[in-house]
């Protein structure tokens, strides 16, 4: 059985798993790192620690298999990670050796030391983003579904106005499903499809 839940302090492991195991364009990404905390630094961990109240997960027999992340004012987030999450992981991986990291680790480094903002024409329109990940034991049961409706009522009853997010154009399931839940394709950039739903 499978119950979606609010998150818990003691879910942040399970944050950085599936986001690692989830990483390639929903495939595991294991094999293209060494660091398996890196790429959960960018896009699970810090919602956890900074807005947990903003975190619902996924958990079966197993243990927690999926989550979805956000903040409901985006601008606003950024500015916390830029005083609160980024200066202690920018002065750690000033300390781990280069050799060490794969390529891929090092782009996420990269990232951490130059986070990329969202559009801003989109956040300025839909000023909410997500991160929704499963494991692949969950998929295909509406988890996903259940995920999104409980993040939506949330942003809903606290006056959010619209919500964004940002998928891989190679993740054809991530695509698929962000546009059969409500949500507009609104511009690609790079290899990044955004899309925004109004609430």
């Amino acid at each position: 059985m499978v119950v979606l839940r609010p998150y818990r302090e003691s879910d942040l492991e399970a944050l950085y798993e599936i986001c690692i195991v989830t990483g390639d364009s929903g495939q595991n990404a294991s094999p293209l790192h060494n660091d398996r905390k890196v790429i959960g630094q960018l896009y699970a961990a810090p919602y956890g620690v900074l807005e947990p109240e903003h975190v619902f997960v996924a958990e079966d027999d197993e243990g927690v298999a999926g989550y979805v992340v956000g903040t409901h004012d985006t601008a606003a987030f950024e500015a916390r990670l830029e005083r609160e999450w980024w200066p202690p992981l920018r002065a750690h991986y000033a300390e781990v050796a280069l050799d060490s990291l794969t390529a891929t680790d090092r782009m996420r480094v990269a990232a951490i030391n130059e986070p990329g903002a969202n559009p801003s024409d989109i956040v300025a329109s839909y000023p909410a983003h997500i991160h929704m990940n499963l494991l692949p034991r969950l998929r295909g049961q509406r988890v996903g579904s259940g995920l999104l409706r409980l993040w939506v009522d949330q942003a809903r009853a606290a006056g959010v106005r619209g919500i964004h997010l940002g998928a891989n154009a190679k993740n054809a399931g991530g695509v698929a499903f962000w546009t059969k839940s409500g949500f507009e394709p609104l511009q690609t950039i790079g290899r990044t499809v955004w899309f925004g739903m109004r609430l």
